[in-house]
Order: C-alpha cells, then sequence, then structure tokens
C-alpha cells in the first residue's frame, strides 16, 4: 500500500525504518513545523532527518486541517495514513484523504491512558504492563476501533527512555503488522469499551517539582517517568537538585521526622524521608553541572542528617 506518515519525535523513527523495509511504499511524511532550540538555532524534528536522509517527500503544514493541507496529501494519491505522536489534531477531511483513513499508534493497552502522554503515565502509576495499540482514528482522541495490540512488561526500575525505546521498537513491528492484515482484507476491528477508558494529560512543570509527602514508591516512579526528560528535581540546602536516579530505601522511616528530611547521610548514601518510607538518592545533577553518582555529589556539597530538602 502506498503510505503517507505523520509524526514528529523519535518515537516514530522505528516506524518509518520498518515501514520503508516492509513490502508498502512510503510516498510522503509529514511533521510538524522546525522548532527554535537552545540560542535561537533551528533544529529539525528527528522525523524530519529521517525524511531529509531518505528522500521521501516531505510536509511541514502549521495547520495541516486546511484546503491546502488537505489538497497536497490528496496530491499524494495514498492508501493509507499512519501517525505517530504527530502533534497536531486532524480533521474529517484530512480522515478521509485516504481510502483506509488514517491508523495510529498508540503507546498504552487501550481504552486505558488515552491522551498525550501514556508512556510516562505508565511509569508514573507504577504500573507493570503496558503495550502498544493500533487503531482508526476518529475525531475523538484514541477513541476509534483497535486493530492490534501487543503487550509488554515494564521493567521494575526502568526509566521512561529506556521504556520509550522498546515502546517505539515494538510499535515498528506492531504497524507493518497491521497494514500487512488490512491490505490483506484480514484486518478486524474492535469497537473500545468507553466505560473502561481512562486519560491522561501532557505532564506540566509542575510534575517536575518533588513532593515528599508523597510515598517512597510514587516518587520512585516520578524520577523513573521524568528521566531522561524533563528530570523531576529537588531543592538541597536551597539549592536546585535534579534526581535523575532513587531507589526506594530499606531505611525505616523514623515516626517523628518531616517529610523531605534527611534521616540517613554517609559518603556514599543520602536517604530522605517521604509521606510512607524513605527513598535513596543514586543519581543526581546539580543546576548547571553535571550528572553524578550520590557518592561524587557528597563529596564537594555537606549534607547532614536532619537537613530537609524542598526548602529554598
Amino acid at each position: 500500500m502506498r503510505v503517507i506518515f505523520l509524526g514528529t519525535p523519535d518515537f516514530g523513527v522505528p516506524a518509518l525504518d520498518a515501514i520503508a523495509a516492509s513490502s508498502h511504499q512510503l510516498v510522503g511524511v509529514v511533521c510538524q513545523p522546525d522548532k527554535a532550540g537552545s540560542r535561537n538555532k533551528v533544529v529539525f524534528s528527528p522525523v524530519k532527518q529521517w525524511a531529509l536522509q531518505h528522500n521521501v517527500p516531505l510536509f511541514q503544514f502549521a495547520k495541516i486541517s486546511t484546503p491546502e493541507g488537505v489538497a497536497a496529501l490528496k496530491q499524494l494519491s495514498a492508501d493509507i495514513m499512519v501517525t505517530a505522536a504527530y502533534g497536531q489534531i486532524v480533521s474529517q477531511e484530512v480522515i478521509d484523504v485516504a481510502p483506509y483513513g488514517i491508523i495510529n499508534i498508540h503507546g498504552s493497552l487501550l481504552p486505558h491512558l488515552r491522551g498525550a502522554a501514556p508512556i510516562q503515565h505508565s511509569i508514573l502509576y507504577g504500573e507493570e504492563i503496558t503495550g502498544i495499540t493500533i487503531l482508526k482514528t476518529v475525531l475523538k482522541m484514541d477513541a476509534g476501533d483497535m486493530i492490534l495490540q501487543h503487550s509488554l512488561t515494564i521493567g521494575k526500575d526502568e526509566t521512561c527512555g529506556e521504556l520509550f525505546g522498546r515502546m517505539a521498537q515494538l510499535g515498528a513491528t506492531t504497524i507493518v503488522e497491521a497494514l500487512d492484515l488490512i491490505e490483506q482484507g484480514k484486518a478486524t476491528y474492535t469497537p473500545q469499551d468507553e466505560s473502561k477508558a481512562t486519560y491522561c494529560k501532557k505532564l506540566t512543570k509542575e510534575h517536575e517539582l518533588i513532593d515528599w509527602t508523597k510515598s517512597a514508591e510514587e516518587i520512585h516512579n516520578l524520577v523513573r517517568a521524568l528521566n531522561p526528560s524533563p528530570v523531576a528535581y529537588t531543592y538541597i540546602c536551597g539549592k536546585r537538585v535534579k534526581v535523575l536516579v532513587a531507589q526506594v530505601s530499606t531505611l525505616i522511616r523514623p515516626d517523628n521526622c518531616k517529610c523531605g528530611e534527611v534521616i540517613g547521610c554517609t559518603k556514599k548514601s543520602l536517604t530522605i524521608a517521604c509521606g510512607q518510607g524513605a527513598v535513596d538518592l543514586v543519581e543526581v545533577q546539580p543546576d548547571n553541572g553535571k550528572r553524578m553518582n550520590i557518592c561524587s555529589y557528597l563529596c564537594g556539597n555537606k549534607v547532614c542528617v536532619g537537613t530537609v530538602l524542598g526548602q529554598l
């Protein structure tokens, strides 16, 4: 089949590789317009870089759901379109461009975790199983009929970055499987159970500051969910410090301590009391500093038992 791919971040790159290597033909790639990065330097998205490297026609619409956008897509005479973290809501006119419509690679086992950040939220909620769903795109977000689902297990200490990579690879193999089934007329379309639908929103800056009144498990999951970006942080002796890795501690939390209080400090460890239990900080990064293990951090920064984190 002739395929148009719509995506922007690196989540879509393995899918592009897989479609390009399959019996299907990529006739166009669509991504979001370029954005200025640090120092106002324009940075090409991973999907745009892939399209340029592979000489596939590339389109960047400020708004895809315009007469001009629809007309440009129609000229490609595609049989189907595939989306993977594209970043724009599409209109019915865009959905109707190709005879088989649009199918989407979604990073959860729908109808659970519809929305913008399912991979991060699966870790944030401490879930053990997640997966990829290939579904038909409809006007209601992530609500279309499901074509395929494949699951995988989330590691106990797995970060979002690590899970993201595995999910992207699973999405790549699953989308080609779905395209093959559709082409062969063997695809089944299963309606979602609306009564079981859950939703997740994009994480905001408010999520990044560690709330030490949360349980040790919740803080451990937050740190994993925000690694490698945007990264959870706290304040240690009034200085902002990113927390990249934290573990639930075996140290028993004293009943009379404060949330965020240092209850254990050696040359090689730093243990912080939470609302329930405690966590050991494992890897941190001071503002304008390098990522380091907690031993290296403590060599250059004096922290005492009784210090309360999170205070400016």
